[in-house]
């Protein structure tokens, strides 16, 4: 059973920085297209960034280009998403997700079939 367990997450003052960790089991991780994605209070989950089966491609939503790196350590089962220059806005639980789509680029929630279940990050202005 494909297990997804999500950790980093904290409160950080607008301009900080955090680095959250999904660490995978009972999967084939470098099986897995990997991707985050977060849900802030009375909004829909929204794609943040996704990465390639070897690591090689990302892809990122508009909102954090620029000011978050996805990437992903196939030896050791772990995906990661690096915030920097966090802004009040990026406030939301942010869940890690695996897709076996055979396209790459997907930010469709209902491509993604196993969910952690989500660290929060809080930043204050």
């Amino acid at each position: 059973q494909a297990q997804l367990v999500e950790s980093g997450g904290g409160l950080v003052q607008a301009g900080g920085s955090l680095k959250l960790s999904c660490a995978a089991s009972g999967l084939t991780f470098r099986n897995y297209i990997a991707g985050w994605f977060r849900q802030a209070p009375g909004k829909e989950r929204e794609f943040v960034a996704g990465i390639s089966r070897t690591g090689g491609n990302t892809y990122y939503a508009d909102s954090v280009k620029g000011r978050f790196t996805i990437s992903r350590d196939t030896g050791k089962n772990t995906a990661y998403l690096q915030m920097n220059s966090l802004k009040p806005e990026d406030t939301a639980v942010y869940y890690c997700a695996t897709t076996s789509v055979l396209h790459f680029g997907s930010d469709r929630v209902a491509d993604f079939g196993s969910w952690g279940q989500g660290t929060q990050v809080t930043v204050s202005s």
